[in-house]
């Protein structure tokens, strides 16, 4: 629709006549920062489309406005008190609102708190510490507030001053075109004031290089990878900010014996060929202290004889693994004469006698094949 010489304000958004606010604002957003003339210097036909989208929601984003244009067009405009947009000072008086989200709202305010660094520590522990949990003292180097300043930065009986670029406030602001960004102020880094007469002992940082010894509860069910956070063990914060934590990594050592997987252990036990084939008793050590266990006769090697909640406890608390006691049916290497004769004689007993040593002659290879 075309009133007179302007066209319809709805045409020019390129929005349906019942669109709701929200919709009219993202499409002016979305068409200004496209023909904003800082975007297309020396465009006239941008700059015109500029100006015409920012009148069309002049009268759209107004209720009244709108209400009088839905009924009357651009000639219930008239006499209303609205003016036609004439420059690109306009635009920020009359819609700051709407670049609120790039200009940071207009409103200065003093930089933010700023949490200190986290630290990492990495700490080695032994299988059974990690298994029964224990208790471990480091010694970490981390920053930490002045004791001569009390991390004011200041020289004893001195104070810091406003700074004179951003008034105290620790940012500055500048135009980029269609912007204005917000970054901290060059000359006090941010924190609103300047140090005239820096303390001598940390050179006006206000933290210092200290060493400190800590107790780390280590709980038990801990296993490689997992993290343990001391809170506030970090480095102190900035502008009143809170300490940063101290996070120890756990590295555990291998076990000779026990092999771990999850909650789960797993325990390699050998026993020889009459206790695999007759069945036997064993004891070992397991987690908790002794345990005992019957193999029954005819075991095969590779057996796991499983002892339920005997494993590592759950660190979220939701029980304990088990125990898997595998037996391993060990050959022997070694035989005196005597076992000799005995496993010979088995074999034969087994009718899997063996001839070991004697190699047949090509005579007697050819003799097997033909007969």
């Amino acid at each position: 629709m075309v009133t007179g010489n302007k066209r319809d304000y709805y045409s020019v958004l390129g929005v349906d006549r019942d669109a709701d606010q929200q919709s009219i604002k993202q499409i002016y957003r979305k068409l200004a920062l496209k023909y904003h003339p800082d975007r297309n210097p020396g465009n006239k036909e941008a700059e015109d489309r500029f100006k015409e989208i920012s009148e069309a929601y002049q009268v759209l984003s107004d209720p009244a406005k709108r209400q009088k244009y839905d009924q009357f067009g651009h000639q219930g405009l008239d006499g209303s008190g609205f003016q036609p947009f004439t420059g690109f000072d306009e635009i920020f008086e009359s819609f700051g609102d709407i670049f609120g989200d790039f200009f940071g709202g207009g409103r200065r305010t003093r930089s933010r708190a700023v949490k200190g660094d986290d630290l990492r520590y990495d700490l080695v522990i032994d299988f059974m510490d990690a298994i029964k949990g224990s208790e471990r003292e480091i010694e970490i180097e981390k920053l930490a507030f002045c004791d001569t300043c009390g991390g004011s930065g200041c020289k004893p009986g001195s104070s810091p001053r406003t700074c004179p670029q951003c008034n105290g406030i620790g940012q500055v602001r500048r135009s980029q075109g269609f912007f204005m960004i917000s970054t901290p102020c060059p000359q006090c880094h941010g924190s609103g004031h300047i140090i005239s007469d820096p303390c001598t002992a940390c050179s006006g940082l206000g933290k210092v290089e200290k060493r400190k010894r800590l107790t780390v509860k280590i709980p038990p069910g801990v296993d490689s990878g997992s993290r343990i956070r001391l809170r506030g063990e970090g480095e102190p914060g900035s502008l009143g900010g809170p300490n940063g934590d101290l996070y120890i990594i756990l590295r555990v050592k291998e076990h000779a014996l026990f092999q771990r997987n999850g909650d789960d252990v797993l325990l390699e036990y050998p026993i020889t060929f009459s206790q695999a084939a007759l069945g036997t008793t064993i004891e070992f050590e397991g987690l908790d202290g002794k345990e005992s266990v019957t193999v029954p006769a005819g075991t095969q090697s590779g057996k796991d004889i499983i002892f339920k909640g005997k494993g590592v406890r759950n660190l979220r608390g939701y029980g304990s693994g088990d125990l898997y006691l595998r037996v391993i049916v060990v050959t022997p290497t070694r035989l005196s004469g005597r076992e000799k004769e005995i496993f010979e004689e088995l074999s034969q007993l087994e009718g899997t006698a063996v001839h070991p040593g004697k190699k047949k002659s090509i005579f007697e290879k050819i003799k097997d094949s033909i007969s």
